[in-house]
């Protein structure tokens, strides 16, 4: 059985990626922001959030004591944090400028792999932080990355839809050409090597855009030659998947996708043993607790779901489909936390009996719902039409709940902006929102700054762009204008 135990919604953008050490647990996002939680009660470090990048946060991972965190981002750079000050240890800025999209720590704390959108790679030697070799894919963006458990060999994968192996001094080991059509997502090495007689083997998992879930084999001989080899394919899910990691011991996988679910497989039978559906919108980050039977996954619904593998992970019968929602949660929680990534504007009825009783104003309940009082209409009350309307006669409970309502207005300019409005580049609220060649609108102020600096390389597709020519974009600033008016 698998429970949700509790839902971080800390983040103001997609949450991009998720990892856990021994004791705590850290995510990044759009917003260009890292936090990190203890993992006893996933209450957030003092610290936390970490702030340095400039962009939007794409990848992080823990270093095997659990001593340092790496992140990448659209800035560039690849940081490394002190997860016990929460201070910036260094800022490794990749070769080239080009926006990092993945980084990868090895077992052993050695060497940390940052992989960009121009398809270049570099390895860094972690302790002295110093570059020790670069390499690249040419025409792709690097988007996965995992070492082995030996630490002497990695996986890279690509929008092209390769998956390469590579040795520490960048040699090419292995290319496995149209690993997943249409692009890797994802890739993830199993925590266990096999070894017998001549061969030693790895499991590598892989996910992509065409929906699907591969396991790998991966046989280094004593001659130093390397043969990978599909074993299963894994069909369980509708949609792209992004996502996918081993849990510490190598036997369950799980994996989450475009179709909003999170799929938990028994790795080595490739059987599928839990499908779970909580997140609202694409599913974009999972994995594994190393010490205990948590599986946290994140999504662009702004939210980190942790759930429980209750008994461990004895119960391997067919695929099961959990409700939404859990034992450990309650149902006014959900309807919370549903609620929670809506406009108010867009409240239903129920949405603003429910917000009435949180707020201890449930003996408003049935006067609202006989008026048929939905989130438009809350947010448009006034004084007199609570008076003369809704016949509230105390002066002290129609000024709380103008209150309660003014509050809501202004937590609303803060959270729900369509995404549309916000610039690619920043995540922000666009101020002076203008086109650029490659056809998509940006905030003025952070494109120049981009072209200034990124040798005039589109940040949505990378490539050149033909004209650092800028188009003010009216109607999208009209519209942004008429959405802060009513929010």
């Amino acid at each position: 059985m698998t429970s949700l135990i509790c839902t971080l919604q800390d983040h103001r953008d997609d949450v991009n990626w998720c990892a856990f050490s021994g004791n705590l647990f850290a995510t990044c996002s759009g917003d260009k922001t890292l936090r990190i939680y203890n993992t006893r009660d996933f209450s957030e470090l003092p610290f936390s959030p970490l702030t340095g990048h400039g962009y939007g946060v794409h990848c992080c991972c823990f270093s095997a004591c659990g001593q340092f965190l790496a992140s990448c981002s659209t800035d560039a750079t690849t940081m490394v944090w002190s997860t016990v000050t929460g201070e910036i240890e260094a800022v490794l800025e990749h070769p080239g400028r080009s926006p990092v999209r993945i980084c990868a720590l090895s077992p052993d704390s050695a060497h940390l792999v940052s992989g960009a959108s121009d398809g270049t790679l570099a390895l860094w030697d972690f302790p002295s932080k110093q570059l020790r070799r670069t390499g690249a894919v040419s025409d792709t963006t690097m988007v996965a990355c995992s070492f082995s458990p030996c630490s002497q060999v990695f996986m890279t994968g690509s929008t092209y839809g390769d998956l390469r192996l590579w040795d520490l001094d960048m040699n090419q080991l292995h290319a496995e050409k149209n690993a997943h059509d249409l692009g890797v997502t994802c890739c993830t090495f199993a925590p266990s090597i096999l070894s017998g007689g001549q061969v030693v083997q790895f499991r590598l998992a892989s996910c992509g855009q065409d929906s699907l879930l591969k396991i790998w084999t991966i046989n280094k001989f004593i001659s130093g030659g390397y043969k990978m080899q599909l074993l299963h394919t894994l069909t369980g899910q509708s949609a792209p998947v992004l996502s996918c990691a081993y849990s510490s011991d190598g036997q369950l996988l799980v994996s989450g996708s475009v179709d909003k679910t999170i799929t938990v497989y028994d790795a080595t039978n490739a059987v599928l043993l839990y499908t779970l559906n909580q997140h609202e919108r694409y599913v974009t980050a999972c994995c594994f607790s190393p010490t205990s039977p948590l599986i946290a996954t994140g999504s662009m619904d702004k939210t980190v779901n942790i759930w429980r593998l209750e008994d461990g992970c004895s119960d391997r019968g067919g695929g099961k489909s959990l409700p939404d929602g859990s034992d450990l949660t309650s149902s006014e929680e959900r309807t919370s936390a549903g609620r929670s990534k809506l406009l108010v504007g867009d409240w239903s009825e129920g949405d603003v009996s429910a917000w009435l009783v949180e707020e201890g104003l449930e003996g408003l309940v049935d006067k609202f719902r006989a008026n048929n009082i939905d989130g438009t209409e809350l947010l448009s009350l006034t004084k007199e039409t609570l008076a003369s309307e809704l016949h509230i006669e105390s002066v002290g409970l129609r000024s709380k709940l103008l209150r309660k309502v003014e509050e809501l207005k202004s937590d609303s300019v803060c959270s729900g902006i369509p995404d549309e409005f916000l610039c690619p580049i920043t995540r922000e609220l666009m101020r002076e929102p203008v086109i650029a060649a490659d056809g998509y609108s940006y905030e003025r102020e952070a494109i120049d700054s981009w072209i200034n600096t990124k040798n005039r390389s589109s940040p949505m597709t990378n490539l050149p762009l033909l004209t650092t020519l800028l188009t003010p974009n009216h109607t999208l600033k009209m519209a942004i204008g008429r959405w802060k008016t009513n929010h």
